[in-house]
C-alpha cells in the first residue's frame, strides 16, 4: 500500500475541519490560516522534491538521481501560532539533498502573511490566492478581507519607499512618466499615478519615486520633483519625457540647467498618426535616421531636410515634428551607447504593462490607497529585474564633462551649444 503524502492529509484535515461547520470567531479564523499555510508550504517543498528527482513519487526514470526517504517533522513560527511541516527527506543522491525553499521560510518569522502578500504583488488577483487556499470541495480558507488585511504589508513597504534619503544615488539620467487608473469605488476619470526612475552612474537602473497625481497637472508634477529635490536627489545630466506641458513646465522650473529630452516613442507616434498609410514607411525613415544621428549637428541637419522634404505635403505632421525639436536631439549629446536607452520612456512603458495586466482583474479599485498598494508591489518587482547599462570609464568621462558644460557641478561652466530652452531653433 502506498503512503500518502503530507500534503494529501492536511487536505483531508481541511476536509474534516470545514464539515464541522463554520463559526466567525477568531480561533476558528486562526485555524484556517494555519492549516491554508500549512498546506501551501507542504505543496511547495513536495514539488521542490519532485523537481529536484526528476519524477513524481512512484514513478521509475533510468537515470535515477536519489529515492525519496520519508519526511522530518519541523515547526515554522507566524503570527497566528506554529505550523507543523513535514521536510521531505532523500537518500543515495550524489550529496546530500538541502531544500533551499526551506532554507528561506525557516529564517521568516510570519512566511505566511509574507507567502499570501508575494502572491499578491506579483500578479494573483484575490480571486487566485483565494483559489489556493480552497480545499477539494470548494470551501475557501481565506476571505478577500483577509488578504487585504494581510497585503498591508504592502503599504508598508510603499510608505518607507517614499520616505527614504535618495542622496546616495549616484543619477546619471532621469526618467519620469505617469500611469492611470480608476480610484474610487464610484465612477470617475482615472487618476494618475505619477513615477520617476533613474539610470545611475554605476549602469544601474532603479525606481525612485511614485506618488499620486490626479490629473499630471504641472502642480501635482512640481511637488512630485521637489520631493524628490528634499530627499537628496542629486541634479541630473537628462531628464526624459513626453510632450505632457504640465510635466515640461515642472522640470523646467525644477531642473532649468540639465537636458530635457523628448521621448522619441510618442514622438513618432505623434508626427505618423497625421501622415497617410502609404507613405508612413518613408516619412518614419526620415524620422529614424534623425533620430540615430552620430550627433546634435547631424541630427539639426537632418531634420532640416526632414522638414524641406515633406512640409508641403504634410505640413500638420511637421509642425507636429518641430514642436519641441530642441529636446527631441538632446539625446544626441550623451555617449553613443546610452542613446537608445534615454531617448525614450519605454522601460517603465513596459513595466506599466506588469501594472495593467495585474490591474484590470479589478474593475475599479476602492480607494487610493489599494490602487497606489498595488501599483508600487508591482512596478517595485519589476524593477529589480531591470537590466543595467553599460557605464565604463569612457562613458562615466562623458558624463562628466557633460555636468561641467551644463553648470551642474562647482567648476568652471563651459557652454554647451544647446540653447535648450530656445524650442525650434535647431530646425
Amino acid at each position: 500500500m502506498t503512503s500518502i503524502p503530507p500534503s494529501k492529509r492536511i487536505c483531508e484535515e481541511i476536509g474534516q475541519f470545514l464539515s464541522n461547520g463554520i463559526s466567525e470567531t477568531n480561533d476558528v479564523m486562526n485555524t484556517l490560516f494555519l492549516l491554508g499555510a500549512q498546506r501551501l508550504i507542504q505543496e511547495l517543498l513536495e514539488q521542490e522534491t519532485t523537481d529536484y528527482l526528476g519524477r513524481e513519487r512512484y514513478e521509475r526514470s533510468e537515470e535515477q538521481k536519489g529515492n525519496r526517504n520519508g519526511y522530518k517533522k519541523r515547526q515554522l513560527k507566524s503570527a497566528e501560532g506554529l505550523v507543523p511541516v513535514f521536510l521531505p527527506q532523500l537518500r543515495d543522491t550524489e550529496e546530500t539533498y538541502s531544500s533551499r525553499l526551506w532554507s528561506f521560510v525557516k529564517g521568516n518569522s510570519d512566511v505566511f502573511r509574507y507567502l499570501v502578500a508575494e502572491m499578491y504583488a506579483r500578479g494573483l488577483s484575490t480571486r487566485d490566492i483565494e483559489a489556493t487556499f480552497t480545499d477539494e470541495t470548494g470551501n475557501c480558507l481565506i476571505s478577500k478581507s483577509a488578504v487585504s488585511e494581510v497585503t498591508e504589508t504592502l503599504w508598508e513597504e510603499y510608505e518607507a519607499f517614499t520616505k527614504r534619503d535618495l542622496s546616495g544615488f549616484d543619477v546619471a539620467y532621469i526618467f519620469l512618466d505617469a500611469v492611470f487608473e480608476p480610484m474610487r469605488m464610484f465612477k470617475g476619470p482615472k487618476e494618475g499615478i505619477l513615477c520617476a526612475w533613474a539610470i545611475l552612474v554605476s549602469g544601474e537602473k532603479v525606481l525612485l519615486h511614485m506618488d499620486l497625481g490626479n490629473k499630471e497637472s504641472y502642480d501635482c508634477w512640481l511637488e512630485f520633483l521637489r520631493d524628490m529635490t528634499s530627499r537628496g536627489l542629486q541634479v541630473p545630466v537628462s531628464i526624459t519625457t513626453d510632450g505632457a506641458p504640465g510635466l515640461i513646465k515642472a522640470v523646467k522650473e525644477v531642473w532649468p540647467l540639465s537636458l530635457r529630452i523628448r521621448c522619441w516613442f510618442h514622438k513618432m507616434a505623434n508626427v505618423l498618426d497625421k501622415i497617410p498609410e502609404r507613405h508612413k514607411a518613408e516619412v518614419k525613415a526620415f524620422l529614424t535616421a534623425v533620430r540615430d544621428a552620430p550627433d546634435y549637428e547631424s541630427g539639426c541637419q537632418r531634420a532640416k531636410e526632414l522638414v524641406n522634404q515633406f512640409k508641403k505635403d504634410f505640413p500638420r505632421a511637421m509642425k507636429s515634428f518641430e514642436d519641441d525639436l530642441e529636446a527631441s536631439l538632446a539625446h544626441l549629446y550623451l555617449p553613443a551607447v546610452h542613446r537608445r536607452f534615454v531617448r525614450t520612456t519605454n522601460l517603465i512603458e513596459r513595466s506599466f504593462g506588469e501594472e495593467k495586466r495585474r490591474s484590470k482583474v479589478i474593475p475599479r479599485f476602492f480607494d487610493e490607497k489599494s490602487a497606489l498598494k498595488l501599483a508600487f508591489a508591482t512596478l517595485w518587482r519589476t524593477s529589480q529585474r531591470w537590466r543595467r547599462v553599460r557605464f565604463s570609464e569612457i562613458e562615466q568621462k562623458h558624463v562628466l564633462e557633460l555636468r561641467k558644460k551644463l553648470g551642474l557641478i562647482q567648476e568652471e561652466a563651459v557652454s554647451v551649444n544647446t540653447h535648450h530652452e530656445h524650442d525650434g531653433d535647431a530646425a
